[in-house]
C-alpha cells in the first residue's frame, strides 16, 4: 500500500513536472517558425500553452505531449529528449509575450528558439568570448559569421556583431 501512494505520488509529481516543461517548450528543431510565422497565432488567453492549447506542443522526437508521462518514460518510449525545449513551443511563448505587449520579452524568446540548435559546448565558448577583452573584433565577427550561416542565428549573430562595435568603442576587446 505504502510503495503504490509512493508511485502514485512520484507519478503526480513527474507528470506536474513534465506540464511545466513542456508549457514552455516542444516540437521538432526544424519546424522553427521565423518571427510570428507560425500559423498559429497565440493570444493571452492561450497562456499557458500545455494547458489551454495541449494538441500544439510535441517533443523533439514528435511526441505529443499526452505521450509525455511516467509510463512512457519508465518504458523508455520517452528520453530526455522528449523533455527538452523545442523553436515553436518557444515561438508559441513569443506569440503571446507579443499579445501581451511584450515585445522585449517575445524578441528573446526568438533569440532563444535560434540557439536551441547550437551545441552546448558552443553556446559556452560564445559566453566566454563575449567577455570583457576575452577576444579581438574579428573572433567576435567570426563567432557571429558562424552563427549564421551554420545555425541560421541571424538575431543573434546581428547581436554579436554590435557587441563588437560597442566593445570596440568601450576599448572592451583583447589585443590583437
Amino acid at each position: 500500500m505504502a510503495m503504490e501512494l509512493n508511485e502514485q505520488l512520484i507519478a503526480e509529481l513527474v507528470r506536474k513536472t513534465l506540464k511545466e516543461v513542456m508549457g514552455s517548450a516542444n516540437t521538432p528543431v526544424d519546424a522553427a517558425p521565423r518571427g510570428g510565422e507560425s500559423k498559429n497565432h497565440l493570444k493571452v488567453e492561450d497562456y499557458p500553452v500545455a494547458s489551454k492549447r495541449p494538441e500544439l506542443l510535441k517533443t523533439p522526437t514528435g511526441k505529443a505531449l499526452e505521450d509525455v508521462n511516467l509510463d512512457n518514460l519508465m518504458s523508455g518510449k520517452v528520453g530526455f529528449e522528449d523533455l527538452r525545449i523545442t523553436p515553436e513551443a518557444l515561438e508559441y511563448q513569443a506569440q503571446i509575450a507579443e499579445a501581451a505587449g511584450k515585445a522585449q520579452v517575445a524578441m528573446n524568446l526568438r533569440r532563444s528558439a535560434e540557439l536551441i540548435k547550437v551545441p552546448d559546448k558552443k553556446l559556452l565558448e560564445i559566453y566566454n568570448a563575449l567577455r570583457p577583452r576575452r577576444s579581438t573584433k574579428q573572433e567576435l565577427l567570426d563567432i557571429a559569421d558562424e552563427l549564421e550561416s551554420q545555425y541560421n542565428a541571424v538575431v543573434n549573430a546581428k547581436m554579436i556583431r554590435e557587441a563588437a562595435d560597442v566593445y570596440e568603442r568601450r576599448g572592451l576587446l583583447k589585443s590583437a
